[in-house]
């Protein structure tokens, strides 16, 4: 398997948390989810991000408003709902276990060569 491919299924991961951590800080647009992804080089189309902000909206952890814009037709802006907001905190406790246990697997590996 090459690397490219591990990182990319990695990325797939966690994608779903860093999504919902985005729109945690204040409602957002579709391309202000993509923005953020792509300065964290975590790179999403808009063709992936769609169908999982649906999955988690089905889930009950989002909800939508539309708001004209200047721009063009009405756009939908996402918010966390109070389940939402529990879903993250879980997600991020598990991330973090997650993380301190891979690292002492990695350290303990380092240290015996």
């Amino acid at each position: 398997m090459k690397t490219d491919n591990i990182q990319r299924q990695m990325k797939k991961g966690v994608l779903e948390m860093c999504i919902l951590a985005i729109i945690s800080r204040r409602e957002v647009y579709t391309s202000d989810i993509i923005e953020k992804l792509k300065e964290a080089e975590l790179i999403v189309v808009e063709g992936t991000l769609y169908p999982m902000l649906s999955r988690l909206k089905s889930a009950g952890y989002l909800e939508y408003s539309w708001r004209e814009s200047k721009y063009g037709p009405p756009r939908k802006y996402y918010q966390l709902t109070e389940a939402g907001s529990e879903f993250l905190n879980n997600l991020e406790g598990s991330w973090g276990k997650l993380v301190n246990s891979v690292e002492n697997i990695v350290e303990k590996n380092t240290n015996h060569e």
